[in-house]
């Protein structure tokens, strides 16, 4: 009998993908939902379709391993970013890179597209988020965003705002024209940010702590202006003094360690989905808070989630032990 708080109708394992020759960092669904990447401390990105699941490229050129990847609007061009300090953008048809973005002074920890595709921002172990742009792959602006690590960068569904999440336990939220720093979230002991992105509707922020704690948070934007928020407790609870409202916390899984995203799904009931660094993928109710279900399979620390944009499919990738990615299906 399923449980009362079950998904009801659960995913499970449709296939696993294989190639990587270490731990799997990152997996992304296209925009279009035809392609999944994944990227991977082997230094190689793999390109797979999402009909068959058959290998479509692989890229390689970084000298170093890759963190992180994303998509351009059209699906044409991924950008990666990786232990080399520097930033790539391939072009899909040719499975070449077109341009190396440099200028980072320590590892390129995370990179994305905004959703015109014309800029990319990336942070690094520098601390700072630089922006870039796409067709001359010149570098527009350094944010001395953070004090530590940069773990995390997003546009939100518009393109004019940048979030960005560090090691020093704030996440900032940024003006991607001028490169003003609109908002700060932080505490005074405040754990590390280990990712942090905006909701497909730009109203929250999915944040994660390195003290196996899911936020978000809700954005009240007025005249372009968002609130300010504090976070008011060890508890990790934020509060919105505009509204009043007691934000959202998801936890359950293990996270202390590592840098592990999480996302959103929506084609089938609202759910928070994450990796764990106990090999599982976990899926919350996204109101009732409550975990509907863990996906079991992985042999290694669950370190890469994506949901597909349009069908109700989640791909994952783990650390070296394991080294595949994994699709998961409803049935």
């Amino acid at each position: 009998m399923p449980e009362a708080d079950a998904i009801p109708q659960p995913y499970a394992l449709h296939r696993t993908l294989n190639g990587h020759e270490h731990a799997v960092s990152s997996v992304k669904f296209s925009p279009d939902g035809t392609l999944l990447a994944s990227a991977s401390a082997d230094k190689i990105l793999r390109v797979w379709s999402t009909s068959d699941f058959s290998l479509r490229a692989e890229l390689s050129g970084h000298e170093e391993g890759i963190s992180d990847l994303s998509f351009s609007a059209d699906a044409r061009q991924l950008c990666s970013s990786s232990d080399d300090f520097t930033v790539r953008i391939w072009d899909l048809e040719t499975a070449t890179a077109v341009k190396t973005l440099s200028g980072h002074t320590d590892y390129a920890f995370c990179c994305s597209f905004n959703p015109q595709s014309d800029l990319i921002a990336s942070g690094s172990f520098d601390e700072t988020v630089r922006v870039w742009e796409v067709r001359s792959g010149k570098c527009l602006r350094v944010l001395p965003a953070h004090s530590d690590a940069v773990t995390a960068v997003d546009f939100n569904r518009d393109g004019g705002l940048i979030i960005s999440g560090s090691y020093d336990g704030m996440c900032r939220i940024w003006d991607s024209a001028n490169g003003h720093c609109i908002t700060t979230l932080v505490e005074d002991k405040s754990p590390p940010v280990s990712f942090a992105k905006f909701s497909p509707n730009g109203k929250f922020v999915l944040a994660a702590t390195l003290d196996s704690t899911l936020l978000v948070l809700d954005l009240k934007v007025n005249s372009g202006a968002i609130d300010a928020f504090q976070i008011l407790s060890l508890a990790l609870k934020l509060w919105n003094f505009s509204t009043g409202k007691i934000l959202k916390t998801y936890t359950g899984h293990v996270n202390s360690n590592f840098c592990i995203p999480s996302t959103f799904s929506i084609t089938n009931g609202k759910y928070i989905v994450s990796g764990s660094e106990d090999n599982i993928v976990y899926l919350w109710d996204l109101q009732t808070r409550k975990v509907v279900q863990k996906l079991e399979g992985h042999t290694d620390i669950v370190i890469a989630v994506t949901c597909h944009p349009s069908e109700n499919m989640i791909a994952s990738g783990a650390l070296d032990k394991d080294k595949t990615v994994k699709i998961w299906v409803q049935n």
